[in-house]
């Protein structure tokens, strides 16, 4: 299997709510000027606490750590189509509203504990979401996707968290494992 075929995989059994991997897949150069809407600072930084209370830093590292807000910004703008954009956008702002509604502080100000329990409640609500036609998935969805889907592909997570070969000699798919070490990275 190589990166391609799991990029897809990885998104056909995380509900495809990104384009296929050949956008993808231009999304994951710089040197791509960037289209579609820009995130504000504010939102930035929302975006960067909402990866990093899903990934908080541990004894491996957080989401913040191995920049996975910046390359979920990068996958946002680069490979969402307008109404996918607008979707997270307004997802953004949503989270921003209903966290001063329901405490009275902004999402980034809350302890981990109640962003947890945040986060959680909005899960509810998206795994219910009736998705209007256009739009791939509730923006919570898209930002768990991106967020977990840009925390593995690291390289830091890819060569310090998990086990990696950078260039395996042939498909093992039985490969032993052993409760509690380290899982392999492909």
């Amino acid at each position: 299997m190589n990166r391609r075929e799991l990029l897809q995989m990885i998104a056909s059994v995380t509900g495809y709510a990104m384009i296929g991997s050949p956008l993808l897949m231009t999304a994951c150069s710089s040197a791509n000027p960037v289209r579609g809407m820009e995130l504000s600072a504010d939102d930035q930084m929302l975006l960067a606490e909402i990866a990093d209370t899903i990934f908080p830093r541990t004894t491996t590292p957080g989401a913040k750590d191995v920049g996975v807000p910046e390359l979920m910004v990068r996958l946002v703008n680069n490979t969402y189509e307008d109404l996918d954009q607008q979707e997270f956008h307004n997802g953004l702002s949503a989270i921003r509203s209903d966290s001063l509604a329901r405490y009275g502080q902004s999402f980034e100000n809350l302890p981990a504990e109640q962003r947890a329990e945040f986060l959680n409640q909005l899960n509810q609500t998206a795994l219910r979401y009736e998705r209007p036609y256009g739009v791939s998935a509730h923006y919570f969805i898209m930002m768990k996707q991106l967020t977990i889907f840009s925390y593995f592909t690291s390289e830091q997570v890819q060569t310090q968290v998990l086990r990696l070969v950078p260039v395996p000699g042939r498909f093992d798919g039985d490969y032993p494992y052993v409760k509690g070490e380290t899982a392999w990275a492909i």
